[in-house]
């Protein structure tokens, strides 16, 4: 059983790691823009170790996960201030699309991302829920 963290962020940091970002890089939230997110099949049951991609169309760098057995995936992206409003390739499974990277680029305190679910073949952003998915996997 997994209790509560104690530095949400420090666990933040730790995913970070564990994805294969560049953990440095990564270190605050005017630093990163995290994409979280449900993978399911059209009949919304959910998808586990299924491979997730989102790539900055401006440089072509990758980040890479698989989604855990309840379908869930988180990927941290690399941004800056400067880099509001780029575009993001998503591909998970048979489904591909793209983002735009929306943020505050003068609040350097919340955590910046999006929520996108993958519903078959079709990717669903709705980014309202990206706090409440954060906190709830900060949670677990």
């Amino acid at each position: 059983m997994r209790g509560r963290p104690a530095a949400p962020l420090a666990v933040l940091f730790a995913a970070a790691l564990a994805l294969g970002t560049p953990a440095g890089a990564t270190h605050a939230p005017d630093h990163r823009f995290i994409v979280v997110g449900y993978v399911t099949d059209e009949g919304r049951r959910p998808l586990g170790g299924v491979p997730v991609l989102v790539t900055r169309i401006k440089t072509g760098l990758e980040y890479r996960t698989r989604t855990e057995g309840d379908g869930f995936y988180v990927i941290v992206v690399h941004l800056h201030d400067d880099d509001r409003g780029e575009r993001l390739a998503i591909r998970a499974g048979a489904a591909r699309g793209e983002i735009v990277a929306r943020f505050d680029p003068y609040d350097r305190r919340t955590e910046r991302g999006t929520r996108v679910d993958v519903r078959g073949a079709e990717l669903v952003e709705e980014p309202r829920r990206f706090a409440e998915t954060l906190r709830e996997w900060l949670a677990r």
